[in-house]
């Protein structure tokens, strides 16, 4: 086997290494924790699961000191795998489990849940075969999830997901990529009541969030950075007012100004409204804003907007929104307003542009008299 071979090879030079330093290294089971977690930490996740089984002792050692694993290059038997590693990796702190074809079962989350409670991390996308059993399992199991990635997960509902916002309120990232029977009005309503310091959160064609769901993220979620809307057709122009309408410093600071990513790819009910509000809130808290937080309103703001194939939208609408946030580029090799598929937008122009048409006519040389 090439992990095994690989092992030994660097078994042979470690014998070098201690023959060298006068270490007494003759066989694997010799060789120091933190020297085989440093090694450990330098071979492929793969090699890692070969040498847990080496001996007791490296099978120990690594159950011990192992925080980060991917198994995301199992193209067979995940499952089987993960129930076997589960009860041994016991430390874990970050899983990927993405699978280019479903494997995993519920049997395997729950594996997880059971024995890996210090997980903060963990990938499911495209686990097209669990149910909310393993949310259930998730929410019992790992209350201090950060971060979790159940993109294409088709099987989960609403409720489940409002059940584990309720039991892992730590969460920071979210992705919810097509999961379209989870993603809901409700389940956004226990996102924002239960998860205060969620800060991204990918709905991304799950085309039965609407204006009350992005609502409750609002009001509930006020480090939220990026927020992709992508495909969320029901989201009209009524939602801004409420993201953006913002009247004093304290909802400045702990709302408007945090968003820095925003997608609303598709959503074609987005009108020149939602653009004014967005631009207005920015020049109205501008003014607002105390000196004590004005470095900080100059550091925040939007500095990614994707509007493409949203065309209801017109030049003035959303050249008043870049002009109100510099940080938005349509200039080459900057692009961070995306307008693909708007073809009426092509007059839309960053600061960066304006700034160099006002530079412009000044480079020409002077013609001699």
């Amino acid at each position: 086997m090439r992990e095994t071979e690989g092992l030994n090879s660097s078994f042979e030079k470690l014998m070098v290494f201690g023959a060298a330093e006068s270490m007494s290294i003759t066989e694997w089971k010799d060789v120091p924790v933190e020297l085989l977690l440093r090694i450990l930490s330098l071979v492929d996740d793969q090699t890692v699961i070969v040498a847990s089984g080496v001996c007791h002792g490296w099978r120990d050692a690594i159950s011990w000191g192992l925080t980060r694993l991917s198994l995301s290059w199992c193209k067979r038997s995940m499952n089987d795998l993960v129930l076997s590693l589960a009860p041994k990796f016991t430390k874990l702190q970050a899983l990927g489990l993405r699978q280019d074809t479903p494997q995993l079962h519920d049997d395997a989350i729950e594996a997880i849940a059971a024995h890996c409670h210090e997980l903060q991390e963990l990938d499911l996308s495209k686990s097209f075969r669990l149910t909310d059993r393993s949310l259930y399992a998730l929410a019992h199991g790992c209350p201090d999830l950060v971060k979790l990635n159940i993109s294409g997960c088709t099987g989960f509902s609403d409720s489940a997901l409002g059940y584990l916002t309720g039991c892992c309120r730590k969460l920071k990232t979210l992705n919810l990529c097509g999961c379209v029977r989870t993603a809901t009005d409700r389940a956004l309503k226990a996102i924002g009541y239960n998860c205060h310091q969620m800060q991204s959160l990918n709905l991304g064609w799950c085309d039965r969030v609407g204006d009350e769901g992005v609502k409750s993220l609002a009001y509930g979620c006020p480090n939220l950075r990026a927020l992709d809307l992508c495909g969320c057709v029901l989201i009209t122009a009524a939602v801004f007012e409420v993201l953006f309408s913002l009247t004093s410093v304290v909802a400045l600071a702990n709302n408007c100004l945090h968003l820095r990513s925003l997608g609303l790819y598709f959503c074609q009910n987005i009108t020149d409204r939602a653009m004014y509000s967005l631009a207005q809130s920015r020049v109205k808290n501008k003014h607002d804003v105390w000196a004590s937080v004005k470095s900080r309103y100059e550091e925040e703001g939007l500095t990614n907007l994707n509007i493409s194939q949203c065309t209801a939208l017109t030049p003035p609408a959303v050249q008043a929104l870049c002009d109100s946030f510099p940080d938005l580029h349509t200039c080459p090799g900057r692009h961070s307003l995306i307008i693909s598929g708007c073809l009426n937008l092509t007059s839309v122009h960053c600061a960066c542009a304006s700034m160099q048409a006002h530079r412009a006519p000044h480079a020409m040389p002077h013609l001699a008299h």
